[in-house]
């Protein structure tokens, strides 16, 4: 009885310090690790289809989205309601936020 006690206690405690993690905050809070769009789930580390290294997806005002410079070598583009950061000459995918950054003041 003493053993079962001790174990649920255990269980309690652990979800109970996930329960008060800190929530991600500033625009940490709108990043993805995956995201589907054209009906293709996407991942950091795939390539982006080659439409999206065209000039017409790529975002220049990258402030006003309140997005976060591209690293060099790469540009911001929207697919499937979200800014992914690709490659320009491979389309690799490097970062990924949620589109409802737009809004984040």
């Amino acid at each position: 009885m003493r053993k079962t006690k001790m174990m649920l206690l255990g269980v309690l405690l652990a979800t109970a310090g996930a329960a008060w993690a800190a929530p991600a905050t500033g625009i940490k809070q709108y990043e993805l690790k995956e995201f589907t769009a054209d009906f293709t789930q996407f991942k950091i580390g795939d390539n982006a289809p080659a439409m999206y290294l065209t000039p017409e997806y790529n975002i220049k005002q990258w402030q006003q989205r309140n997005l976060p410079a591209p690293d060099a070598g790469s540009h911001w583009t929207y697919m499937g309601g979200n800014y992914v950061q690709i490659g320009d000459t491979d389309g690799k995918i490097s970062k990924i936020y949620d589109g409802e950054i737009f809004y984040h003041r």
